[in-house]
C-alpha cells in the first residue's frame, strides 16, 4: 500500500515530539478538521468517561484514545462504523492494497489508529508491517465531500 507522511495539522498547530495521538491525526487526516478542534473534543468527552477493573484510566487526546470514545466521536460526524474481526473468526482484512474499499477511513488496529484516503495510507509512519498487519475494523466517512 503507498504511504504517505501526514501528521494531521500537529505540527502546524504548534505541538512538538513525540505522543500517542494517533486517534487525533487520524480523525483530523479523514475529517479536515483542524488539529486543536478534535484535540480538545476528546479531551472533554473523556471527562465524562468512566473507569473500573479493566479500564483503568480516561482516555487522552495525548496519550491514548479507547475505541469506545472514538467511536461515539466519530458516530458524530456521518461516519459507518464496518467491523472486519469477529470474535474466533481470525484475520480477514489486513493494511494492504485491495483489501480496503475507497473513501476516507479511520482504521483501527492493534493499539493504534490510522487514515487510509482512497487507498493510500496516511500517518507518521508506515504502520502496515509490509501489509500484514490486521484490520479490526474502520469507520467510514459518508459525508459529501
Amino acid at each position: 500500500m503507498k504511504f504517505i507522511y501526514n501528521d494531521g495539522g500537529r505540527s502546524a498547530a504548534g505541538y512538538k515530539g513525540y505522543a500517542g495521538d494517533c486517534a487525533v491525526r487520524a480523525v483530523c487526516i479523514v475529517t479536515g478538521k483542524p488539529y486543536n478542534e478534535v484535540y480538545d473534543a476528546i479531551n472533554c468527552m473523556a471527562k465524562s468517561e468512566r473507569i473500573g477493573k479493566r479500564k483503568k484510566r480516561k482516555s487522552n487526546s495525548r496519550t491514548g484514545v479507547y475505541s469506545s470514545l472514538l467511536r461515539k466521536y466519530l458516530g458524530g460526524l456521518q461516519t459507518v462504523w464496518v467491523p472486519t474481526m469477529q470474535v474466533g473468526s481470525g484475520c480477514k482484512v489486513h493494511v494492504r492494497e485491495g483489501e480496503l474499499p475507497k473513501g476516507k477511513l479511520v482504521l483501527r488496529l492493534s493499539r493504534h489508529y490510522t487514515a487510509v484516503i482512497d487507498g493510500v495510507l496516511q500517518d507518521t509512519y508506515d504502520c502496515s508491517r509490509g501489509g500484514d498487519r490486521c484490520v479490526y475494523g474502520y469507520w467510514k466517512l459518508i459525508a459529501n465531500d
